[in-house]
């Protein structure tokens, strides 16, 4: 159920975002986006099913805001921005099946080459097929009906005409649960596509002198934030059910050009997981294992501390969020590894004398457990284009160790301005 209201959450973000963006007294030209792809779907995991080529068709609807006179907007270049509704053949309809996505995305130009842009896309999937032990082993990819979805790719506009502008385009499409259950190897893909922007709104020479207005060069601010979340994980294969994880933050940075927002904070975070693995006497913290120590104080070794770098872009009502963190004090996160990292299925009682494999400390281990990742998307209660000193948000983030899905979170936060420069 969790995953269903992670899954609503993202797709009621896509439906306000596609409204909110458009506040300006300008009308922003809308463009209609049909798009065909073909490309590789990457093996997930060893004895991966044999499939063929995989397909999809992609419609976007979006905004070109060329024309919208907001900080935002006027300093990276007009982006758009926009929804897509897609569906996806993996090329073997038994095992592997189909897909339908809905995303949200930004397209920009980030070279400021006209006919070059840059597509980053957000959302989720559902599957209609999945892994089962039993009737579907071989396919590690997914193990719940609906993932996050994450979409990167290049466009090159190829041939103009008053009506339609037709385009070629390469890049990767990621899906991946959150760790919300195991297996989660999550699929890669490499793809080739075809799209034609079919245009609406405005002509391009309304658009162009809409541009000439001049907006604010330099203005900088300095703002303190601070964050609650709950989130959801899961231990291992053999305790795979959520477990929930508790979360805090604050940060401190500048906000520049009311666009972008760069700032250093902290974190504590409390995993559910950890705690009753130990709490429970489960086999590793057993007298005479090497983690007996850790039932003295089970709080303790359940909790997380590290610092941040925090950097956002604004987009009026919304922020795409990106935060690489630093781990000072994760200790069960060797039990974390020790589980996951040795046989592909560790059962929970692990006798004295088994011949079962457990993960080895290496330079690997030692970087996951160091770094921390984060991703998502923020919703703001005030448009950030109205500079407000106050504002509170709700965001919904995907949670990583070096990149690989750790929790999936949502998260109500306060942001305060402290003082801005001109």
């Amino acid at each position: 159920m969790k995953d269903y209201i992670f899954c609503l959450l993202i797709l009621y973000s896509s439906i306000t975002f596609s409204q909110e963006l458009n506040p300006s007294k300008t009308t922003n030209p809308i463009l209609i986006t049909p798009e065909i792809l073909a490309g590789i779907t990457g093996d997930s995991n060893s004895d991966f099913p044999d499939h063929k080529l995989q397909k999809q068709l992609i419609l976007s609807l979006s905004w070109d805001h060329t024309n919208n006179l907001q900080d935002w907007a006027r300093v990276l270049n007009g982006p758009r921005t926009g929804i897509s509704i897609g569906y996806t053949d993996f090329g073997n309809s038994e095992n592997l099946g189909s897909a339908i996505s809905a995303l949200t995305f930004i397209e920009f130009h980030p070279l400021n080459i006209d006919d070059l842009t840059m597509h980053i896309g957000t959302g989720a999937s559902y599957f209609n097929k999945k892994f089962d032990p039993v009737t579907n082993p071989n396919n590690q990819a997914v193990s719940t009906k609906f993932t996050w979805s994450f979409r990167a790719f290049s466009y090159y506009t190829f041939l103009k005409t008053k009506k339609m502008d037709w385009r070629a385009g390469i890049g990767v499409f990621h899906h991946s649960n959150g760790h919300s259950s195991l297996p989660n190897q999550g699929y890669n893909s490499f793809l080739l596509s075809l799209s034609t922007d079919i245009k609406t709104g405005l002509n391009k020479e309304t658009i162009k002198d809409l541009t000439d207005k001049p907006y604010i060069e330099k203005d900088k601010a300095s703002y303190l934030s601070f964050r609650v979340g709950y989130g959801t994980n899961v231990l291992s294969k053999a305790f795979n059910d959520n477990k929930d994880v508790y979360t805090f933050s604050g940060e401190y940075g500048k906000i520049y050009k009311n666009t972008f927002k760069l700032g250093i904070g902290f974190y504590y975070r409390f995993y559910q997981s950890y705690y009753d693995y130990i709490v429970d006497n489960e086999s590793l913290v057993q007298d005479g294992r090497e983690f007996e120590n850790y039932k003295d104080n089970p709080t303790k070794y359940a909790s997380n501390i590290g610092l941040t770098i925090n950097g956002e872009i604004f987009l009026n009502h919304f922020g795409i969020d990106l935060q690489i963190g630093f781990n000072l004090y994760k200790p069960s996160y060797d039990i974390d590894w020790r589980l996951n990292q040795g046989w592909s299925y560790v059962p929970k009682e692990i006798p004295e004398n088994s011949a079962i494999v457990l993960g080895e400390y290496n330079s690997y281990y030692k970087l996951k457990k160091l770094i921390s990742t984060r991703l998502g998307l923020k919703y703001y209660l005030v448009a950030t284009n109205k500079q407000p000193k106050s504002n509170l948000y709700l965001g919904v983030f995907i949670n990583g160790n070096l990149g690989q899905a750790d929790f999936t979170e949502i998260a109500i936060g306060y942001v305060h301005q402290l003082k801005r420069k001109k």
